[in-house]
């Protein structure tokens, strides 16, 4: 494993065949020096809005690898922003929240390959806002799914139904030549295995978009200590249904290093970028 200490090391230390990366930086500046339609998949659970402000960059273009054609953020134009100008009436909260993460998904779709797949990880707050954004940087016609872990564990709302999934969009960059296989893919035990055959109760059935998985157990193997850490099981079913071996997968919130260490499990190449001294160290050990 590599540990670039500066962002201006970058393009002169990632190239397709060479070694898998933790590079330490603002994950902005490190990805827009990444070269275009390099990362088969891209994993980013970024930090959700809390009602912090964030760091705000503008809206920048970006030129594309097929046409060498300068399209601005958001690459549907005139839409795009009216969507953009209408969510910033409902909730003051939005602009901030937008402007921190809007260039990164940006640059995201650029790094993404022809055949890519983009999984953004949200929670309950953000997924509404996410959905109708994506549709207009992305295209509607490349959403994919809508993906709703649910687990069991943490407080008890006693005022409402209690909070218990996250939400996960999955866009691709071209609706007719992307890459699935679900057949790689764990599979689940039936919730009425009574309704099925036998031979098909020991098989188990294929995931649907819910997914009922734990959390991450505070005293189990998987635990770092690190406070946002995703379990392995939700990033394996990701990397295997959308990657195959040898495949780049980028993941530039990589807080505890989950995506990592999974593609490196299943035999894919990764880059990982996080700007937290915390989360570097528990990577590093980590993948070790």
């Amino acid at each position: 494993m590599s540990l670039a200490a500066a962002v201006d090391e970058v393009p002169l230390r990632w190239t397709p065949d060479g070694p898998d990366l933790v590079l330490e930086g603002d994950n902005l500046d490190v990805v827009a020096q990444l070269p275009d339609e390099s990362f088969t998949l891209i994993y980013l659970d970024p930090p959700f809005n809390t009602g912090r402000v964030q760091r705000r960059h503008s809206s920048t273009s970006v030129r594309t690898a097929e046409t060498g054609v300068n399209r601005f953020a958001g690459f549907k134009g005139q839409a795009y922003e009216r969507i953009r100008g209408d969510l910033r009436r409902f909730d003051d909260a939005f602009d901030d929240y937008w402007g921190f993460l809007e260039p990164r998904l940006v640059e995201a779709w650029r790094v993404l390959a022809a055949d890519g797949t983009l999984y953004l990880h949200l929670d309950y707050r953000e997924a509404h806002y996410a959905k109708v954004l994506l549709d207009a940087l992305f295209g509607r016609e490349c959403f994919l799914n809508e993906i709703i872990w649910a687990y069991d564990y943490g407080a008890k709302a006693q005022s409402r139904w209690p909070t218990k999934h996250d939400t996960i969009l999955v866009y691709v960059k071209d609706p007719k030549g992307y890459h699935f296989d679900n057949a790689t893919v764990d599979r689940e035990p039936y919730m009425a295995p009574g309704l099925v055959t036998a031979e098909k109760a020991a098989r188990g059935k294929l995931p649907t978009d819910v997914w009922w998985h734990t959390i991450v157990s505070p005293t189990g193997r998987e635990k770092t200590g690190y406070p946002t850490q995703k379990p392995e099981g939700i990033l394996r079913r990701i990397v295997q249904a959308s990657s195959r071996e040898g495949d780049w997968v980028l993941d530039f919130f990589a807080g505890s290093g989950t995506t990592g260490a999974v593609a490196k499990a299943l035999g894919r190449r990764y880059v990982l970028v996080d700007e937290n001294p915390q989360a570097l160290e528990i990577i590093r050990a980590r993948l070790s």
